[in-house]
């Protein structure tokens, strides 16, 4: 079978990575991809929301399953558009259709679904600016600290969480004004949720579901958790704090009726569904949905799995995933990534990187780069994601630092306390 995984990230190149490894793969294509795709796949020069030049490249290449990597294409209608194509909508599509996808792409779309199918989540209040005065008199009614999340997409950044009051309300009127764009139109103010956070992913084909190994990230770009929040900045696989008992509470009280939710609603959902949680004394509360993988814990979520993740996507794309199971390693995933200088501000591109073919011990995934001549060079913010497997948290961690301290280049950066916190649970 011929792939196409959409997308340029540290997610896709992942993707692409496991994919191969499959008997049932041929040929894989990535659009755009990136220098780290080019070795193992042949990259498309192709937009991500250029719908027509990616179904003709479908055609052209005689690719018969399609996966969308990031959010954007989802919440732009790419499944609606080949659905609606008479040459592409027999092609088979992993990701959710426009309405599916906006439990993503609207915050307050997501937590009316929550309230309506019984899945539990903080309580909120959706403000624009014809009623910023109830967000201001409801913020004086929660505790702090206060949460404000822009409605629509804001590439991972779109939430601002702090403990003073005078500073939620300069922020709602900031967000109202445009700082985060169109996204934050609407701004949902939340309760704030104690606990400890982790991701769980799902995929499904609308009506059945496999459970995929859970995740716990790390967000903000300073160690301690201190500065702002980034796309991402490492990720740990499994979760020591995720037991058994908390999964199935997880299964039962957030997973079953999410998917229940999308079959009554008549959703066209078929993919992942990632769930950001947090977990309190055992119990599950959801701080949100993404309609995709994450990044990166998808560098640490697909290298778990040892059952065939093509087989899955194929079941998934055809809505037969009742007969798929999934197979899952005992091994502890690391990844920590490494972004250029200045982000998740304003950054440098172009920067020549060396030392890849030093690495030996793991896998460099590949996320902000691209191939110039013979030289791989920076292109985005977060530039690789550096993942190893071992039998404890600080084997795989050691493997991955190591890994790092081979490549260079000028202005490279990356936290040093991934997993740390992670270290006194026991795994």
């Amino acid at each position: 079978m011929n792939v196409l995984v959409i997308g340029s990230g540290g997610r896709e190149h992942t993707l692409i990575w496991k994919i191969k490894q499959s008997a049932l793969c041929d040929t894989v294509y990535a659009a755009p991809g990136n220098a780290g795709t080019a070795d193992i796949a042949t990259n498309l020069d192709l937009g991500v929301n250029d719908f027509e030049q990616i179904g003709q490249a479908v055609l052209d290449n005689n690719i018969e399953l399609v996966i969308v990597g990031p959010e954007e294409p989802l919440v732009k209608g790419i499944r609606n558009y080949f659905a609606s194509t008479d040459t592409l909508k027999d092609i088979l599509l992993v990701g959710p259709d426009e309405t599916g996808a906006r439990l993503e792409g609207s915050k307050d779309f997501s937590k009316d679904f929550m309230q309506r199918h019984g899945v539990p989540t903080a309580g909120s209040k959706t403000i624009t600016k014809d009623n910023i005065a109830e967000g201001k008199a409801f913020l004086k009614q929660v505790e702090a600290p206060y949460v404000l999340k822009a409605d629509g997409l804001a590439a991972g950044k779109g939430v601002i969480i702090t403990e003073d009051i005078q500073e939620a309300e300069d922020t709602l009127d900031e967000m109202l004004a445009g700082k985060f764009g169109d996204a934050s139109s609407k701004v949902l103010i939340e309760e704030y949720l104690h606990g400890i956070e982790l991701s769980v992913f799902v995929l499904t084909d609308g009506k059945d579901y496999l459970i995929l190994p859970e995740a716990k990230d790390y967000k903000r770009i300073g160690e301690g958790d201190t500065g702002p929040n980034t796309g991402g900045m490492g990720a740990v696989s499994p979760v020591p704090f995720a037991d058994a008992a908390f999964m199935k509470n997880v299964e039962e009280k957030v997973i079953i009726p999410t998917v229940k939710g999308l079959e009554k609603d008549n959703i066209d959902y078929v993919g992942f569904i990632f769930i950001g949680l947090m977990n309190k004394d055992s119990e599950p509360s959801v701080i949100e949905y993404n309609v995709r993988m994450g990044d990166p814990e998808t560098e640490v979520v697909l290298p778990r799995i040892k059952s065939d993740l093509l087989q899955h996507l194929i079941a998934a794309a055809k809505k037969d995933l009742k007969s798929e199971t999934i197979e899952v390693g005992p091994e502890t995933a690391t990844t920590v990534v490494a972004v250029s200088a200045g982000y998740p501000g304003s950054y440098p591109k172009g920067l020549p990187m060396t030392g890849f073919e030093e690495v030996s011990e793991g896998i460099v995934f590949h996320a902000g780069t691209k191939q110039d001549g013979q030289t791989i060079v920076t292109n985005g913010g977060r530039v690789l994601a550096s993942t190893a497997l071992a039998s404890s948290i600080q084997g795989a961690l050691d493997l991955s630092y190591a890994n790092l301290k081979k490549i260079t280049w000028e202005g490279m950066t990356y936290r040093k306390d991934i997993g740390q916190d992670l270290l006194n649970y026991k795994s």
